[in-house]
């Protein structure tokens, strides 16, 4: 049995990543299992899954953990307990599904002492990425990409030589508002943005995907994992979301990795690689898909996407504030503080006040420039009141 570490088990990778340990009860067994605050699930979680321990993030429902576990359920709270089940010795797979710029820290744990990890928190590479890399040099550590579109790139490119590859293409459904006129933008309410026509995830990814923020972290995130420049790591516009990504390679072959919209999908294969399991799930069927339709991204409608690109280009500080700035203005119009074409521009005022510069050389530096950068983001969303 592979003996994993969930963290962020509240949310929606990680309760799929549970679906598919409950469908494979012979094949995995659950260490630890961590929530930020949502600890009425995470109970039920650990009464389901009976895992040495739990970690509630927010020290205000510790109490409430403890009393409904029982005494063998070790229970504790904090952020150096994220990263201490991060980095158990027993743990053989760690899952990082904590949304955001919080999963870096417990990702790292785990990297640093040389654990295989799914990783589902791509902001974890937008903002640590250089460092990560040194980190998985100096300890051999693997990183299984559960995203869906990595995961497909992943699946391709396994058995290739990276010499032979032209070009990686991302595949993005486009989100709810592909049709929408932009003249509309600035009348969207969170519900509408909330509505994603193809995927059901949690709410900030939904709003990144509906500003097309979400493909362009991928891209810097594609550009992490597999060492491609970014001026061969395109996006297309596939609202079928059936192609999940593609492999040009230097003959003029392309690759692509096909199945229904599903996370459980590339969940199961970064749980059991390098095998695959029998999932007991939908198939795809082309014949009732029907169609398969594909359109490049409009960049001016969706700016979002362009300010990545330039980020990851530029390098150094730049993606950190870029992933800073996007969750203090996808909170803000979560709340109601800001309408939705606010968003983008509130992201590119942060990078063209952002003063640092150079390389991030080590965690403390990427922690001090993302706070600098919510600062300025959360003045800039208070002068546009």
């Amino acid at each position: 049995m592979k003996k994993l570490v969930v963290l962020g088990s509240t949310g929606s990778v990680g309760r799929q990543t549970l679906e598919v340990v409950s469908a494979f009860p012979e094949k995995f067994r659950v260490l630890a299992l961590t929530a930020a605050s949502n600890w009425k699930l995470l109970v039920e979680q650990a009464r389901k899954f009976h895992p040495q321990a739990v970690v509630i993030l927010k020290s205000e429902y510790y109490p409430l953990v403890r009393e409904a576990l029982p005494k063998e359920v070790e229970v504790f709270s904090g952020e150096e307990a994220l990263c201490e089940v991060a980095s158990w010795p027993e743990a053989e797979l760690v899952v990082s599904a904590i949304v955001g710029m919080a999963g870096l820290r417990p990702t790292l744990s785990a990297l640093s002492v040389g654990k295989t990890v799914a990783l589902a928190n791509k902001e974890a590479l937008v903002v640590g990425g250089d460092l990560i890399r040194r980190v998985r040099l100096k300890t051999g550590a693997r990183i299984l990409p559960v995203d869906s579109e990595h995961s497909a790139l992943f699946q391709v490119l396994k058995g290739h030589r990276r010499r032979e590859v032209s070009r990686l293409i991302l595949t993005a459904s486009g989100g709810p508002f592909l049709r929408t006129p932009k003249e509309r933008f600035s009348e969207i309410t969170p519900e509408e943005a909330l509505k994603h026509p193809r995927w059901h995830m949690g709410a900030k990814i939904t709003v990144d995907s509906a500003t097309l923020m979400n493909k362009g972290l991928e891209v810097i995130e594609a550009h992490q994992l597999f060492g491609v420049p970014y001026r061969r790591i395109e996006v297309v516009i596939h609202p079928e979301s059936i192609v999940h990504s593609l492999v040009e390679f230097r003959d003029g072959s392309t690759l692509a990795q096909m199945s229904l919209p599903d996370m459980r999908l590339p969940i199961a294969y970064a749980l059991s690689y390098p095998e695959r399991l029998p999932l007991p799930y939908p198939r795809l069927n082309l014949s009732e898909v029907g169609r398969l339709t594909f359109e490049a991204p409009d960049f001016e409608k969706f700016p979002c996407l362009r300010m990545a690109y330039e980020a990851g280009e530029k390098g150094g500080f730049f993606p950190v504030v870029l992933n800073a700035a996007n969750e203090e203005t996808v909170a803000a119009f979560l709340s109601g503080s800001i309408r939705f074409d606010h968003i983008p521009q509130v992201i590119e005022e942060t990078l063209n006040r952002f003063s640092f510069s150079g390389k991030p050389g080590s965690l403390e530096e990427i922690l001090r420039a993302d706070d600098q950068a919510r600062r300025k983001a959360r003045q800039i969303i208070k002068e546009m009141k």
